[in-house]
């Protein structure tokens, strides 16, 4: 399991005293309000104090030590934030981080492997996941086709009856 989480993307400067807009890529953007430090890069290098947050309209505004104009900003456009696993929002029963599930052996029930988690998209009601191997292909994150995620193992187990009803392969005619 990875040391550090990415929870937000810098989109933008917003103003010129430096602060940043921040893209979310957890599902809870208030989290951000009680955020002390992030850091710039996933080895937990480039920590940054953050002295003020605010949300709107499901960004993040933050202002962070050492960033004092624009151009600072600037220079932070497109960079990811991180927090320690420890300083990380708790999760319910049942939910993962997307870092910890990316990259994991998608196998089905019969243990034949079908790739990697390549992609977790957010798209509403359901999260939609990318498997990337002999066939690239999605489907929706549903409890009746995950059958087992073992985030220790990296790997995760798919019903494969579900699995051929619901998925959506890139090379289907």
């Amino acid at each position: 399991m990875k040391e550090y989480l990415c929870i937000g993307q810098v989109v933008k400067p917003q103003g010129v005293r430096g602060e940043i807009k921040v893209l979310p890529l957890t599902d809870d953007v208030e989290r951000f309000l009680d955020l002390a430090r992030v850091f710039l890069r996933a080895d937990g290098g480039e920590e940054r104090a953050v002295t003020s947050a605010r949300t709107r309209e499901g960004f993040a505004y933050l202002c962070l030590a050492g960033v004092s104009d624009r151009d600072a900003a600037e220079a932070l456009r497109g960079r990811e934030l991180f927090v320690p696993r420890a300083e990380a929002a708790p999760l319910p029963e049942g939910r993962y981080y997307i870092a910890d599930l990316l990259g994991m052996q998608v196998v089905d029930e019969s243990g034949r492997e079908l790739g990697r988690l390549k992609d977790v998209m957010q798209a509403g009601g359901n999260d939609v996941y990318e498997v990337q191997g002999e066939r690239t292909f999605r489907f929706p994150a549903l409890k009746r086709v995950l059958r087992r995620i073992d985030v220790e193992n990296a790997r995760m187990e798919l019903d494969g009856a579900v699995l051929a009803e619901i998925a959506v392969y890139d090379d289907a005619d």
